[in-house]
C-alpha cells in the first residue's frame, strides 16, 4: 500500500526528507511504500542538493495540501504563519501531519491537538525537540507509566557550542558567537537561540507530553546567554562547576483539583562537573528525564541538521503510515501515538521555587565586607556553601558566594540587603546551580 506524502518546504530539512524517501534502499522496508507527491518551494529553479521531477514542485502550498494523492503533509517551512494556517487546512482535509515546528506546536499546540483529535488524524512532532534524538515517542509511550519528577535538558545546540568554546578555551561571547555563525551554527540573527526563546519553545512542548496538559509558553521564565560574562565560566570551572543553558520542567506537587503545578524555566545554570547533563559538548542536544520508578534516563545526540531532524521526521512518518497499513485509513487513533491532554498545568510563581545560587559581587577590597555578605544571606535565611574572593580591579574585589538551596523569596531577599550595602558596588551576576 503506498502512502502519497506531501512536502511544505525544501530546505535543510525538507530535502534531508526528500532525500531518505527517493533513496529507500537499505532503509525499513516500509520507506519504500512512501511516495513523495509534491513538494512546496518558493524558487523552483534554485539548486538543491536532491533532484526531484519537475513536475513535483509547486509554489502554492495549498496545492500539496488539497492534493489528493497526498495522504501525509510535513511541514517544515519553519515560522508561524503560514505555517499554523497549513497545519489547520490540512487536518481539516482530513490528513495527518508530520511537523519540526516547535514555534507553532509551542504557541499553538492546543488548537491544533483538537482539532486534530475531532478529524481523528495525527499530527506528530518528534523532529520539533533534539533534531534527532527520540525523546518525544518515549515522554508518550516508554515513560508513560512513570510519575515524571522532571526533564531537564541542553536543547539548543547553538548555545552549547558558545558555552563549551567559552570555558574549553576562556573566549568572550561575543567572540565564539561571530566563529558559530562563520561555522553555520548560529544564524545571522541569533536572537532566538542566545535569548532562549528556542529552548523555550521546545521545553513547552516536553513538559506539555510529561506532565499531560498545555504550558503556557508565555509564563515560561526565559533568561539566554546573551549577558553571560565570560569570568562567570570561569570562575565556575573554579568552583567545580560547567555553564550550560538549560531547560527544566520540575513537578511541584499537584493543586486541590489534582492539577499539575510545575516549575518550567530556561536560564543559563551552574551545573556539578559530576551532573550527567555537564559533560555535554559542542553542537550536541541531551534530555535528562527523571520519573517514579524509571529513576534517571538520558537522551544524547545531535540536536539539529539536514540528517537528524529528517530522521526525526521520517519516523513520523513512518508510524503513521504503519497503522494505515495494520488497521486502515478510517481506523480510531492510538491514544498512545495521538496528541492528548489528560489534565490541567499550571506554572508555578517562581518566589516559591527552592534552588541553589551563584552570585557574583563586585565589592570594595576592605575588611569586614565578607562578614556584612554574610549577615544579609543570614538574616533572610540563606545557608552559604562557599564564599570566595578573587582579586578585582583599582581597589575593588569580586566575591563569589554559591549558597545552599532556599526558597527564591528568600534569596531576592538577600540581594535586595546585600544591594544596599554601601561596600558593594554591583551584584554583577546571579545564575541558578544544581
Amino acid at each position: 500500500m503506498t502512502i502519497g506524502v506531501g512536502l511544505l518546504g525544501l530546505g535543510t530539512v525538507g530535502a534531508g526528507v526528500a532525500s531518505i524517501l527517493t533513496s529507500p534502499e537499505g532503509r525499513h522496508p516500509m520507506v519504500a511504500d512512501l511516495a513523495l507527491r509534491r513538494v512546496a518551494v518558493r524558487n523552483p529553479q534554485r539548486s538543491r542538493p536532491v533532484t526531484l521531477p519537475p513536475e513535483s514542485l509547486v509554489t502554492d502550498p495549498l496545492l500539496v495540501v488539497n492534493d489528493p494523492t497526498v495522504d501525509i503533509v510535513v511541514e517544515v517551512m519553519g515560522g508561524l504563519e503560514p505555517a499554523r494556517t497549513l497545519i489547520l487546512r490540512a487536518i481539516t482535509a482530513g490528513k495527518s501531519v508530520v511537523t519540526a515546528n516547535k514555534a507553532v506546536i509551542a504557541r499553538h499546540g492546543e488548537e491544533i491537538a483538537a482539532a486534530a483529535a475531532e478529524r481523528g488524524v495525527y499530527v506528530l512532532i518528534e523532529a520539533a525537540v533534539g533534531g534527532g534524538i527520540p525523546i518525544i515517542e518515549p515522554l508518550k509511550q516508554s515513560l508513560g507509566g512513570n510519575r515524571i519528577r522532571r526533564v531537564s535538558g541542553i536543547i539548543n545546540g547553538t548555545t552549547n557550542y558558545i558555552l563549551s568554546r567559552m570555558a574549553d578555551d576562556g573566549a568572550g561571547y561575543g567572540e565564539v558567537l561571530a566563529e558559530a555563525q562563520a561555522l553555520g551554527y548560529a544564524e545571522a540573527d541569533p536572537a532566538a537561540d542566545v535569548e532562549g526563546s528556542d529552548a523555550a519553545d521546545k521545553i513547552a512542548i516536553l513538559a506539555g507530553l510529561a506532565y499531560g496538559g498545555t504550558v503556557s509558553r508565555a509564563g515560561i521564565a526565559t533568561e539566554g546567554i546573551d549577558r553571560l560574562d565570560a569570568r562567570d565560566v570561569a570562575y565556575a570551572a573554579q568552583l567545580g562547576f560547567v555553564v550550560k543553558l538549560l531547560a527544566v520542567a520540575e513537578h511541584m506537587g499537584d493543586d486541590a483539583e489534582g492539577g499539575a503545578l510545575l516549575d518550567v524555566r530556561v536560564n543559563p545554570t551552574l551545573l556539578p562537573k559530576s551532573h550527567p547533563l555537564a559533560g555535554v559538548h559542542g553542537v550536541n542536544n541531551a534530555i535528562l528525564v527523571e520519573g517514579d520508578p524509571v529513576g534517571q534516563v538520558m537522551f544524547y545526540g545531535p540536536g539539529a541538521g539536514a540528517g537528524p531532524t529528517a530522521s526525526a521526521v521520517v519516523a513520523d512518518i513512518l508510524n503513521i503510515a504503519g497503522i494505515r497499513r495494520v488497521s486502515g485509513p478510517q481506523a480510531g487513533l492510538d491514544p498512545l501515538l495521538a496528541a492528548s491532554r489528560w489534565r490541567r498545568c499550571s506554572l508555578v510563581d517562581s518566589s516559591r521555587t527552592s534552588h541553589r545560587n551563584y552570585v557574583r559581587l563586585r565589592t570594595r577590597d576592605e575588611a569586614g565586607v565578607i562578614g556584612k555578605i554574610g549577615t544579609c544571606f543570614g538574616d533572610a535565611g540563606v545557608s552559604i556553601q562557599s564564599i570566595v574572593q578573587f582579586a578585582g580591579h583599582k581597589g575593588a574585589a569580586e566575591i563569589v558566594t554559591i549558597t545552599h538551596e532556599v526558597l527564591e523569596a528568600r534569596f531576592r531577599e538577600a540581594l535586595t540587603a546585600i544591594e544596599a550595602l554601601q561596600e558593594v558596588q554591583a551584584v554583577a551576576a546571579s545564575l541558578r546551580t544544581l
